[in-house]
């Protein structure tokens, strides 16, 4: 055993001996982390193996491992069929209609409650922002179905300057906008929480620097608030990238009609319904790979956008 070898060797044992002495010391941490782990093992990784019904005419009665393989039949029938782009041009202007108008207001609400001085005013402002995000998703759909339905609150308004009614929630025109708006009424809280905390860090010599150079309020948002919180925003705005096709179900789903199916069918539904209702899983999830396929190039593309920009990025 030569001088490299040993070394080796003493340094394995070392690192073995740190380790049992962590291990020993912390246990109960170490215990603590296993249920996450084993959750992510049973919930997150074991399901992938589901991905090889893409290649198959799966049969819940044959299984996995003995259904017939078809390769790529399925993908072929997806993208030769007329729906595709029906499907990604509605999920994707859905994505980026939400991404844009969600990725902005959470910015300005974190600098309007920045800006408060009355720490009363604002904590009670943070509060009522926030409380949205805690409605689920039916509940919320709940509350907009009522206030826009028929005999809803909207229309006992347009009455009283007689208009007539209407359903905002089937119309073909609006169910765009009810989709996005809605989720930033749900959403903007508490995705606001992460500006939030990075300009509570700002050092306040900063602010008395720019007082003392005559900047106002604005001057300072723009030349100190903006510039703390942009590594946090080429992040977020980052792994926003990855859901560009990945448009919610549930809203989704309660909010279609026959009335706005043109508009409302996206990746997510139509995987559902050819999945569940027709029991067609081996070309849902075709669909499905190839919604996370474009998900993880819009990732790649954005994290490699931004490295180029500026100095931050995932990776």
């Amino acid at each position: 055993m030569n001088a490299i070898t040993k070394d080796r060797y003493a340094r394995r044992l070392s690192y073995g001996k740190k380790w049992k002495l962590c291990l020993k010391r912390h246990w109960p941490l170490y215990l603590l982390i296993l249920i996450p782990f084993a959750w992510v093992v049973v919930f997150s990784y074991v399901p992938m193996y589901g991905i090889v019904m893409a290649f198959q005419d799966f049969s819940m009665r044959l299984g996995y491992f003995k259904s017939p393989f078809v390769g790529f039949k399925h993908f072929a029938r997806f993208f030769s069929s007329g729906l595709i782009w029906t499907l990604v041009g509605n999920t994707v202007i859905l994505s980026l209609y939400g991404m844009i108008v969600g990725f902005f207001t959470p910015i300005i609400l974190a600098l309007m409650i920045n800006e408060i001085r009355q720490r009363l005013f604002k904590k009670a402002f943070q509060m009522i922002a926030y409380l949205p995000y805690f409605i689920s998703t039916v509940i919320a759909f709940a509350i907009l179905n009522a206030f826009f339905s028929g005999n809803g609150t909207f229309n006992q308004i347009r009455s009283l300057f007689g208009l007539n009614s209407i359903t905002l929630m089937g119309i073909k025109s609006t169910f765009r906008h009810m989709y996005v708006w809605s989720g930033i009424w749900t959403g903007v809280g508490f995705s606001s929480v992460l500006y939030t905390a990075t300009l509570a860090k700002v050092d306040l010599e900063l602010y008395e620097a720019a007082v003392l150079d005559g900047a106002n309020r604005l001057q300072k948002i723009w030349h100190i608030d903006i510039p703390s919180i942009m590594p946090t925003i080429t992040i977020l705005l980052i792994m926003s990238m990855g859901g560009i096709l990945g448009v919610g179900f549930e809203k989704t789903y309660l909010m279609q009609t026959g009335l706005n199916l043109g508009v409302s069918e996206v990746i997510s539904t139509y995987v559902y319904k050819v999945s569940l209702q027709m029991n067609n899983f081996s070309f849902g999830q075709a669909v499905s790979i190839f919604n996370s396929v474009v998900a993880l190039f819009f990732i790649i593309s954005a994290n490699t956008i931004a490295r180029r920009v500026s100095e931050n990025s995932l990776w």
